[in-house]
């Protein structure tokens, strides 16, 4: 029992290891003064997306008085085996964000699933996941959710992040059986893998205590004003109508015309090149950093303006 503006910090054991070695899931528990909305904000779903650990550290940091109203669950670290193996996945290879919402006697994936599903998610009334882009991609600073929900779209704006992107959940993800539930809930995908991205975690940090305050949980004086976020209803990826290297020439954020050049792809002399042209007028919401691509890869995620 977390008494009225009490912080508690605990781990919530997950599994033994071979080496029979307990491995847990950290969590930190803020109780506010008065009941309220529940908050669970939740990082590093995917192993090597660290950006949100930081976020999760920086906010908890930030809060220095007792809650208002309702509760904080911070879960900065969710797929502990796959940040110890510095890896996107679970030792079994499966995506821990499309094993929710898990099972009890499933694979050790759907455990962990399961388990995160009945100890914070059954617990609280909105939530926040952090993500970055997947391996040899950056993202834009952007907030994807069901904008076509009002408690969704409630919080989402609160965050102001650059962009805010209406996305159908994917089947087995967080959000997408999170919302089974009821429980309105925004993915922030920001940044690379493997990297600690300051812009990126600044706006995070300033998005969470902007929905901690537009709930009413936390609530500072001086609170910076909310950015407006630009609304994008349809994103999707420009790939490689062939195999060679890559020469973008443009970043995040860059607003692109219908047949735009964005780069071109050439053999490894800079001849025998072919166009990168945006298909419809768009803005960059994250790239490849890759250079060497194949025909098919995804080059430019464009939302559609």
């Amino acid at each position: 029992m977390i008494a009225p503006g009490q912080r508690l910090r605990f781990d919530l054991p997950v599994a033994l290891l071979p080496t029979h070695t307990q491995l847990h899931i950290p969590l930190t528990v803020l109780n506010g003064l008065r009941p309220g909305p529940v908050l669970w904000i939740s990082a590093v779903v995917h192993g090597d997306e660290l950006n949100g650990l930081e976020i999760i550290r920086r906010v908890l940091e930030e809060i220095e008085a007792p809650l208002s109203r309702g509760a904080l669950i911070a879960a900065p670290i969710v797929n502990v085996f796959g940040f110890i193996g510095q890896s996107r996945y679970m030792p079994d290879r499966r995506d821990l964000n499309r094993s929710f919402p898990g099972s009890r006697t499933g694979s050790l994936a759907a455990r962990m699933a399961e388990l995160f599903m009945k100890e914070v998610v059954a617990r609280s009334t909105h939530g926040i996941d952090l993500h970055t882009a997947s391996q040899d991609k950056s993202n834009l600073s952007q907030i994807r959710g069901d904008l076509r929900d009002p408690e969704t779209l409630r919080i989402a704006t609160a965050f102001g992040a650059p962009v805010m992107v209406q996305s159908r959940t994917r089947s087995g993800s967080l959000r997408a059986a999170a919302a089974k539930r009821g429980i309105p809930t925004v993915l922030y995908e920001a940044g690379e893998p493997q990297r600690f991205n300051e812009p990126e975690i600044a706006i995070g940090v300033r998005g969470v205590m902007g929905v901690l305050h537009e709930l009413g949980i936390y609530k500072k004086k001086k609170r910076v004003k909310v950015q407006r976020s630009l609304l994008v209803q349809d994103s999707s990826w420009v790939r490689a109508r062939r195999g060679g290297l890559l020469r973008l020439e443009v970043q995040e954020q860059a607003i692109v015309e219908a047949r735009e050049k964005m780069g071109v792809i050439s053999d490894p002399f800079g001849e025998d090149s072919v166009p990168v042209r945006a298909p419809f007028r768009g803005i960059v919401i994250g790239k490849t950093t890759n250079p060497v691509v194949h025909g098919g890869d995804a080059l430019v995620h464009l939302g559609k303006l």
